[in-house]
């Protein structure tokens, strides 16, 4: 981690020749000129802001409705709310810029089929921007709150309503306070997520000249000569900006106790919201499930089998074309494979390594432990697109010969989503009293023995929750891939990016329903595995 950093601090220093490494002549113009990105930067906020609020309350929302209640179906519909998180963004965004965009955007075209004279939405806004983050981040704050509500003793809140408070006092008095490093988990990695965004950005800023950090940092690449100077101090800047946030994260939670799991046992027992509340609570379960996911994939395949994207079914030209063209490309069934092959040691190496780093942070006596955390985030902090940058120049200069390889790709990986798995256990490790680990000290087992009877048992839902997410995200990553994948270690997303770009919707549209395809198949072959570590029935 801190071997790429160095080659981005150098470079956002070099304000002579972009191309030379390492570089001649230093100074600071990269930083002052960031001043001349105020717009850019502020941009940025608004989106990361709109993104953040929208997603953590999806995620709160949906994780109380399905660990604390008794609605029918609670296990499929926990399934299911995964979804939006095994499409891209990018995939995201392209369904979305074809259902709101301006004029053209199916929702807008049946308005005008109703004689409205403007459009319904538009896509291409701030608020667009932030909207279509948050449905597929919100998936992210879900699984992470709600291993944190899983962890949690329902005798607290039964203790209040036997006192007399009704369910939202419940909420907001005792739920909510006890879930609170979940929710500033699940904050906090959220933000950072959406300060270094890029696909959504990409798909929906572009259009309506809405410019964020990743999106000016693109076009840097992409100038003659390239600009990797302001490019790196643009990335590096809003660590400055993650710092504090995880500052304030870190202070808040060490200034309450949040551990419920004691020595007393408990069985978790649903909240019973009588028949008319429990539909209620159904019917917001499945709007969120058809907003994120059913409308995206339904105007992908409506326009994948068309010619010329339309709703207007009479002026169709359906066609197989776009399916044929996109199997015919040699690469795609390679990127196929080894996107899946990244997945999974992926997840399995960084659910490891961020499970002993998080149990450093907060359970060991090691001299300067917290500062692994802040070291552990820095990957979250830069935008990805720079870090890949940083992780490029890196390894060229080394003379070990991954460069181009799935090697390469994997420590990558591992590296900018080691907050991811930090994120997700940290919440469910605050939970677990260091008593219970003390007890068992103190009556004789080695610290082996202590992980595997106590710690790792008590850990399991935030361990199978970091391990999803960890495969996930690896299946769909984007900035970094693009600087660092190969002739023979393509990968999935650059792929639908490079068609969009140099090709039609219509196609893009048939390439990122196969990708959406490849992965749910794979995660429902891996849900039964994965269930089982977890200790969970269906």
């Amino acid at each position: 981690m801190l071997y790429p950093v160095a080659f981005l601090l150098e470079e956002s220093f070099n304000v002579g020749d972009p191309q030379q490494f390492p570089a001649a002549e230093f100074g600071l113009d990269n930083y002052r000129a960031i001043a001349d990105d105020l717009h850019v930067l502020g941009n940025t906020a608004e989106v990361a802001a709109i993104a953040t609020v929208l997603a953590v309350l999806f995620g709160f929302s949906l994780a109380w409705i399905l660990t604390r209640t008794s609605i029918p179906g609670r296990a499929l519909l926990e399934r299911l709310m995964e979804l939006p998180y095994y499409m891209t963004p990018l995939v995201g965004a392209l369904a979305w810029g074809i259902l709101a965009g301006p004029k053209t955007g199916f929702i807008n075209q049946v308005g005008h089929l109703l004689g409205l004279s403007g459009d319904l939405v538009n896509i291409y806004t701030p608020f667009g921007i932030g909207w279509v983050m948050a449905l597929f981040e919100g998936t992210v704050a879900f699984v992470i709150i709600g291993a944190a509500m899983k962890s949690m003793d329902p005798s607290l809140e039964e203790g209040a309503r036997v006192l007399g408070a009704g369910k939202l006092r419940t909420i907001f008095t005792v739920t909510l306070p006890m879930v609170a490093p979940g929710v500033l988990s699940a904050a906090v990695f959220v933000f950072a997520e959406m300060l270094g965004a890029f696909a959504a950005a990409f798909v929906l800023g572009i259009p309506g000249r809405f410019f964020v950090i990743t999106t000016a940092i693109w076009e840097a690449t992409l100038s003659y000569p390239p600009d990797y100077g302001r490019a790196a101090a643009l990335g590096l800047s809003l660590f400055a900006v993650m710092l504090v946030t995880l500052g304030i994260s870190r202070r808040i939670t060490r200034r309450g106790s949040f551990a419920t799991i004691s020595g007393k046992a408990f069985r978790p027992r649903p909240i019973d919201m009588g028949r008319g509340g429990g539909w209620l609570l159904l019917v917001v379960c499945w709007t969120y499930i058809a907003v994120s996911v059913v409308l995206p994939l339904a105007a992908l395949l409506l326009t994948s089998f068309q010619r010329f994207a339309t709703v207007v079914l009479s002026q169709s030209q359906f066609t197989l074309d776009n399916y044929a063209t996109a199997l015919q490309m040699g690469t795609l069934g390679l990127a196929f494979r080894n996107s899946l092959l990244l997945g999974f040691c992926v997840a399995t190496i960084g659910m490891l390594l961020t499970f002993t780093l998080v149990w450093i942070v907060y359970r060991s006596r090691t001299p300067g432990r917290g500062a692994f955390e802040y070291i552990g985030m820095f990957p979250q902090a830069v935008p990805r697109l720079v870090f890949g940058l940083g992780l490029l120049w890196a390894w060229i200069n080394i003379p070990i010969p991954i460069y181009g390889t799935l090697w390469l790709l994997g420590i990558a990986y591992v590296t900018v989503f080691l907050p991811l798995g930090m994120r997700t256990l940290a919440g469910v490790m605050l939970q677990v009293d260091a008593s219970l680990e003390e007890c068992a000290k103190v009556c004789g087992a080695g610290w082996l023995r202590r992980m595997r009877t106590v710690t790792l048992p008590l850990l399991r839902p935030g361990l199978a929750a970091a391990w999803l997410l960890l495969f996930i995200a690896s299946v769909r990553e984007l900035g970094v891939s693009i600087f660092l994948m190969g002739p023979n270690s393509k990968v999935i997303a650059p792929a639908i990016v490079n068609s969009w770009l140099s090709s039609s919707s219509e196609l893009s549209a048939a390439m990122a329903l196969l990708q959406t395809a490849t992965v749910f198949a794979a995660m429902l072959i891996l849900f039964a595995a994965v269930r089982r570590v977890s200790g969970e029935r269906a």
